[in-house]
């Protein structure tokens, strides 16, 4: 993983390359906007969303793919059926290409996320 040593995200998005830049720009953005009462923090290298303490949704650029990590096992599991087709791991999407990210499905895991406080992996 690629981690970055800025002590923020504007900072974090500035070192960016363009393109990419973009697209962690916009899921900023939407993780802003769905994560009512989240806090946004840097830790591990990447942005991320903490509520009481306790980090839930987290993104990076990494060299060859954009991450997006949902920590959330019961959000997962709801939406088991859309992540199927994805390139997941554990508890991350990967997105090869910025113009392959599926922010439809990002904000309604956001929306679930934020819906009510669970279990993290």
């Amino acid at each position: 993983m690629v981690r970055s040593e800025e002590n923020d995200v504007v900072g974090y998005l500035a070192g960016m390359p363009e393109g990419r830049r973009e697209a962690l720009t916009r899921l900023r953005q939407l993780c802003r906007a769905e994560l009512t009462g989240f806090d946004e923090v840097m830790a591990y290298g990447m942005p991320v969303y903490e509520r009481d303490g306790t980090a839930e949704i987290a993104f990076a650029g990494q060299k060859h793919y954009i991450s997006f990590y949902l920590m959330r096992s019961d959000v997962r599991e709801a939406f088991e059926e859309r992540l199927a087709g994805q390139d997941m791991g554990k508890g991350c999407l990967r997105f090869r290409r910025p113009e392959s990210i599926d922010f439809d499905l990002l904000r309604d895991l956001l929306k679930a996320t934020a819906a009510r406080p669970g279990k993290v992996c």
